[in-house]
């Protein structure tokens, strides 16, 4: 007689694990479905929420070991950047179109504060781990965490010092977004850069005060920060990152730099309205994609 075994509440929901697809516009951050948790448990199977539960008491460790502070390769980069070689990387995933599972993973190390490619590593991958409004880092941060490794292991002197993501740092309704959760796996200094503003439920909304102060951004570097209308926490800032840009990027930090430092990283990284580091390995990772996916291989 077979010896039966029980799913795991990740198997239950590996069919259908995929959820909204992440790239399926052209905007970047988390996924704008965040903007309203509040009820999200009712609709949870009873898998997904052993899950969700799961990943919040792994969050509230994760919340306990951020660092807001200046790392010391930050203070050089932004102090005196002639006195050493110094890079930052820009992380991304972009899904192929109408998939939610197929995937690449994008790292693209940019010299700084020149700004030239000199490294960049594309990966496919497939995504298993089922989306949850609030958790997109289970399901991309092993893959970060990958790419880090390979640049690290095979390519050390292009070890960046400083990562961006696509996504958000601090500015989440629990403090732990994806930039948190890769600086502090990582122990390395990382940041979050979104062109959507991420909603936090009676703290963060794009409101007709939130309009006004979008309009006051008139010069490249201009900002305003980002502060919770009930809690007073400021997560980070609007940034408005070029001369063209009509819109801001909403910067916030991840572990290991302020606020203020990741503005400022920003804006001397943005050519265009999103940063160099996360705007190439948004393109790259797409065009990587379009060249190299076949459909059923």
């Amino acid at each position: 007689m077979e010896e039966s075994s029980v799913p795991s509440p990740e198997q239950k929901v590996a069919a259908s694990a995929s959820g909204p697809n992440r790239q399926c516009t052209e905007t970047f951050g988390e996924d704008d479905g965040d903007r309203n948790l509040s009820g999200s448990e009712q609709t949870l199977d009873p898998a997904l929420l052993e899950i969700k539960r799961k990943w919040e008491l792994e969050q509230k460790e994760l919340k306990k070991k951020i660092s807001l502070e200046d790392d010391r390769n930050v203070e050089k980069m932004l102090s005196n950047p002639d006195s050493d070689t110094f890079y930052v990387g820009g992380m991304d995933i972009s899904f192929v179109k109408g998939d939610d599972v197929n995937a690449c993973a994008a790292l693209v190390v940019f010299s700084f504060p020149d700004l030239e490619v000199v490294y960049e590593d594309y990966q496919m991958i497939q995504l298993t781990q089922p989306y949850i409004p609030g958790f997109l880092a289970f399901r991309e941060m092993d893959f970060m965490i990958q790419l880090y490794n390979n640049v690290k292991e095979n390519n050390t002197q292009y070890t960046p010092q400083v990562i961006m993501v696509d996504g958000n740092g601090i500015l989440h309704p629990r403090g732990v977004g994806s930039a948190c959760h890769l600086g502090v796996l990582l122990d390395v200094p990382c940041l979050g850069v979104a062109k959507n503003l991420f909603f936090i439920e009676n703290d963060i909304d794009r409101n007709e005060e939130h309009m006004e102060q979008i309009a006051s951004l008139k010069q490249s570097g201009d900002t305003f920060p980002l502060v919770g209308s009930s809690s007073g926490i400021t997560y980070g800032k609007a940034l408005k990152s070029c001369e063209k840009a009509t819109k801001p990027v909403y910067v916030s930090p991840g572990h290991k730099i302020s606020i203020d430092s990741a503005t400022e990283l920003v804006h001397r990284c943005s050519k265009y309205r999103v940063p160099e580091p996360i705007r190439q390995a948004d393109l790259n990772s797409r065009e990587y994609l379009r060249v190299n996916f076949k459909d059923g291989s």
